[in-house]
């Protein structure tokens, strides 16, 4: 398959996927047989018990935890079989990673924390902050490019972490509750961001979220119970 990933094909699929955690004698199978397909532009939610795995599952998703059984595809290629260099060039061409608590660079600015994914593949520093500075705008932030994650709220922090999943233009954002740490009013605002970005770029979307409210406006919502996704 050529990199052009054919619109009759996931972006994103998972096989026969376990995983099994070892805590001295004691063997902990967190997911248990996943198949699971992602289709370009899709928007899912994955809801379930805390320890039911979603996270473990998002995080192998990402290529971040390699799985004990089972494959990852990610935009054609098996994502999972790949050496970490070449996990880590196909993630950044094509995966973007919302986390919880946001994970910016504390000594950058907001703009250079959004380039930092296009710096990472050596685009030029001009073409990338030039990029940067047009999420920046998309996500309202045009005005605080300059400021450091210190100097900024924790739902204008969120709104840089999704500029900079969204900067190098992904088939697929995955984010780990998003708006967990935000409170009503700013967690809708950041919810309704992402799927306003999602219509305009096209990148598929699965949101891991304990929120069956925002779950319920997505277009699929899988649940994980005992490992398994019902």
């Amino acid at each position: 398959m050529s990199e052009q990933i054919a619109h009759t094909q996931p972006v994103l699929a998972v096989r026969n996927l376990s995983k099994i955690y070892q805590d001295s004698a004691l063997e902990v199978a967190v997911l248990q047989g996943i198949d699971l397909d992602i289709n370009p532009g899709e928007r899912v939610a994955i809801v379930g018990a805390s320890g039911a795995g979603k996270s473990s599952l998002l995080q192998i998703m990402a290529g971040l935890d390699k799985p004990t059984e089972g494959e990852v595809w990610l935009a054609g290629k098996c994502f999972s079989a790949m050496g970490e260099r070449p996990r880590g060039f196909w993630r950044n061409k094509h995966l973007g990673f919302v986390y919880q608590a946001h994970h910016l660079l504390p000594e950058f600015s907001a703009l250079t924390n959004v380039a930092m994914p296009l710096l990472i593949r050596r685009e030029p520093r001009a073409q990338a902050e030039q990029k940067a500075a047009e999420l920046l705008a998309a996500v309202g932030l045009a005005n605080r490019a300059t400021h450091r994650p210190g100097e900024l709220s924790g739902g204008e922090r969120q709104r840089v972490a999704i500029a900079r999943a969204l900067v190098t233009r992904p088939s697929v954002v995955l984010a780990d509750e998003p708006t967990g740490n935000l409170d009503t009013k700013t967690s809708d605002a950041v919810f309704a961001l992402l799927m306003e970005l999602n219509e305009q770029t096209g990148a598929a979307v699965v949101l891991v979220t304990h929120d069956m409210n925002l779950a319920g406006r997505m277009e699929r919502t899988l649940t994980i119970a005992d490992g398994r996704i019902e």
